[in-house]
């Protein structure tokens, strides 16, 4: 049993808020941290494989928001690394929709469909905005270039009118309410699944730009993170070296009190320190992989049981030559099937890297699921069978497959974190609300970016910020006792250095920080349960 020499702070989880947390708190001179990563490298849900030759991205795979007024720090990264990249633009899949005989759609039908989709909704909120006050702000002419469905959320998020919220969600619903037909299931996965990845775009296109580039490095996306770490931590020929980094340490249980935390592996070993940041996924928070004692309380664990946790597969399959169309605004093509999101949605990877003959299915959720239950030969013949539906029966069979599970992985237990775009702004407040010495981070904790790259690389800053702040303010506090002690130690002699640690050792736990209020009695701060 390993028990080595107390931190100021532990950071459980080693991917992108994980390694920006330690970053931040090393640059602000705490040196003293420990890395704690359970599986047997860094990146967490950012990984990249080698297959057919080469690199793919298994999880993140591209980078969102880019090309608008504001950077996003993600790409400045990428850019200043040599990452590289490029362009896609998977909204023209709607025009590349494959029926089960292998025809095409006529463009203008899925165009169409999707177009009525997103205008009858828009008339719903301008309808319902004529009969409240005037002084409700209006939304100006969108931006010609935001998907069709985003239009739709900006002039939502513009009209600060919290009801219309129920009345988008039943346009759309009742829009598509009922799918029956391939192609209209097939609109419906696009609108839901892929293009919207049940995810809130609107801060990431608005803020940063409405282009995403694929990444398409050897490297993989995961060279940003040793970047980043290569900052902070020991690193020799490219590998990290560092003790502090730590990798194949489950963390099993995390034992918290005023005075520390206390973190035990599933290999027996025992880290103590100050504070904790937990990055882990939202997946890892609901499952039971980590006990806390005391357990966390109720107001916690319900905002935490509140968030959907979205299952995203990317499957890849590796042929001797080409069959599929290459060329300007074929990169993504659809099969319109009778069951929603049977390998709906597909990308070759030619124009990442030519020649690589390499094609990729997306699957999402219900469907990840199942085909992360069977074998990959079964997946396979599946796949085929749809291929041969859109291309002829002569197509080559695939030469190897390549199939993710994230939420099998007891370290992911899924893709990303999912907010409805109707949920209380108090759950997302209450996840990312320290318990304790415990902080949490996470793509999960960041309210405008959640499910994005960028989204858990800004929230691992904030958290570090906050405990920073944190630490400072309880140096202050441990000073003024000193400085209000130190006279009644010359008088008496009397207090005891376990009484001192007694003292300092007051600290505001399991509560939100919001919700207290001052107790007339005590002058205390009193908690709202």
């Amino acid at each position: 049993m390993e028990s080595p020499a107390r931190s100021s702070v532990i950071i459980v989880g080693a991917g992108v808020s994980g390694i920006s947390a330690a970053k931040v708190l090393a640059e602000n001179g705490v040196d003293d941290i420990l890395i704690l990563e359970a599986s047997d490298r860094i990146g967490g849900r950012i990984r990249k494989e080698d297959f057919g030759g080469v690199a793919v991205e298994l999880g993140a795979g591209w980078i969102a928001g880019v090309g608008g007024k504001e950077s996003n720090p993600v790409w400045e990264l990428a850019h200043k690394s040599g990452l590289r990249t490029c362009f896609s633009d998977y909204s023209n899949a709607r025009y590349n929709i494959y029926d089960p005989s292998g025809k095409i759609f006529p463009s203008g039908v899925a165009a169409d469909s999707y177009k009525k989709a997103v205008e009858s909704a828009i008339q719903k909120l301008r309808n319902q905005e004529a009969n409240h006050e005037t002084d409700v702000p209006r939304l100006s002419e969108p931006p010609s270039y935001l998907p069709p469905l985003v239009l739709v959320w900006l002039y939502l998020k513009n009209q600060l009118l919290v009801s219309l919220i129920f009345i988008f969600t039943f346009e759309i619903s009742r829009c598509y309410s009922a799918p029956k037909t391939p192609i209209e299931l097939a609109i419906d996965f696009i609108l839901h699944d892929f293009e919207m990845a049940e995810v809130e775009p609107i801060s990431t296109f608005i803020d940063f730009g409405e282009r995403e580039f694929l990444v398409a490095d050897e490297r993989g996306y995961e060279y940003l993170l040793y970047k980043m770490a290569e900052t902070f931590l020991f690193t020799s020929d490219g590998k990290i070296m560092d003790s502090r980094l730590k990798l194949n340490k489950v963390v099993r249980e995390l034992q918290h009190s005023r005075n520390g935390v206390t973190v035990t592996t599933e290999d027996g070993c025992v880290y103590e320190a100050n504070y904790v940041i937990l990055s882990v996924s939202i997946g890892v928070l609901q499952s039971d992989l980590i006990s806390f004692r005391p357990p966390l309380p109720r107001w916690k664990m319900e905002a935490i049981e509140k968030c959907d946790v979205m299952v995203y597969t990317k499957i890849f399959l590796k042929f001797p030559y080409k069959f599929w169309p290459c060329g300007p605004e074929k990169e993504f093509f659809i099969y319109a099937h009778e069951r929603r999101g049977y390998y709906t949605f597909w990308q070759h990877m030619e124009n990442a890297y030519p020649g690589s003959n390499v094609l990729v299915v997306t699957l999402t959720n219900g469907e990840s699921k199942r085909v992360e239950s069977q074998s990959d030969q079964v997946t396979l013949k599946e796949a085929m069978e749809v291929l041969r539906n859109m291309f002829g029966p002569d197509i080559p069979d695939a030469t190897d497959i390549l199939v993710p599970r994230w939420w099998s992985n007891r370290f992911q237990c899924g893709s990303y974190s999912n907010y409805p775009i109707y949920f209380n702004h108090q759950i997302i407040h209450n996840i990312k609300e320290p318990v304790g010495r415990i902080f949490f981070t996470g793509e999960h904790t960041s309210e405008r970016f959640n499910g994005y790259v960028h989204g858990g690389y800004l929230a691992g800053i904030d958290t570090s910020r906050a405990l920073l702040e944190e630490m400072r303010e309880e140096e202050r506090k441990s000073e003024n006792q000193n400085f209000l002690l130190e006279p009644l130690l010359a008088l008496t002699g009397s207090l005891t250095l376990t009484q001192t640690d007694a003292v300092s050792g007051l600290h505001k736990f399991d509560i939100p920080r919001q919700l207290f209020l001052s107790s007339s009695k005590l002058g205390l701060p009193e908690a709202i349960l």
